[in-house]
């Protein structure tokens, strides 16, 4: 009796990514946890123009430094109901009665630097907008050209350019603007959240997903 030959075995993901269960392959960072996946699937790299979500991004992004980014998304919605969704101008009102009501807030990073750059922050977000119409159309300009892209992003690209000049230059201008927490790590890694870099690894299922949403975007610009 003739029996169908076996299916052929799925071949091992490259360095820096794996296959879940559901046989999808994705970047290996977002493996611990559903909701991680559910992240990297829906969030991560992906175009954002929204100025709630951009603000959001870049605090949390902020609160991250020293722990890991799970530890944040596992406590993002204690920290959106304690910032009031990230709404800059009430957050700007802030005094400290609120810094300390705060830091008693069990559901968030009770750290006294991060509360402050936060309220800090918003102020610094008024008058971006009063500047540049929007934080978005502010962000967009930053977006690195194709040419100072790696060709192919893998672990070994990504290796060789852990923060970019745009970064580096970001970084800079907040700091200039008053900013705080928005060292050139910290900003790289807002930038890799609002996907102005696509940072998604070859071989990954959200890559080209991310890359499509970015070519539908109207980019903001300067109102």
């Amino acid at each position: 009796m003739n029996h169908p030959a076996p299916a052929p075995a799925a071949s091992a993901p490259a360095e820096g990514l794996f296959r879940s269960d559901d046989g999808v392959v994705r970047c290996a960072w977002c493996r611990v946890s559903p909701a991680y996946r559910s992240y990297h699937d829906a969030e991560w790299g992906f175009p954002v123009t929204d100025d709630r979500r951009l603000f959001e991004k870049i605090c949390l992004e902020g609160f991250q430094a020293g722990l890991s980014w799970l530890t944040i998304l596992n406590k993002r919605e204690a920290f959106r109901h304690a910032f009031v969704q990230f709404e800059a101008e009430p957050i700007a009102a802030f005094r400290e009665a609120d810094v300390h009501r705060l830091l008693q807030d069990g559901g968030i990073v009770r750290h006294r630097g991060k509360i402050e750059s936060v309220i800090n922050n918003a102020r610094r977000v008024i008058e971006l907008r009063a500047e540049f119409g929007s934080l978005a159309a502010y962000a967009w300009r930053h977006e690195p050209a194709a040419a100072d892209r790696p060709a192919r992003v893998n672990q070994e690209s990504l290796r060789a350019l852990p923060v970019s000049a745009q970064a580096l230059a970001l970084s800079k201008d907040l700091k200039k603007r008053g900013w705080t927490f928005v060292g050139p790590t910290t900003v790289y890694a807002f930038m890799q959240a609002m996907g102005l870099v696509n940072d998604h690894l070859e071989g990954c299922a959200a890559r080209t997903p991310a890359l499509k949403a970015r070519k539908a975007l109207t980019v903001p610009r300067p109102a």
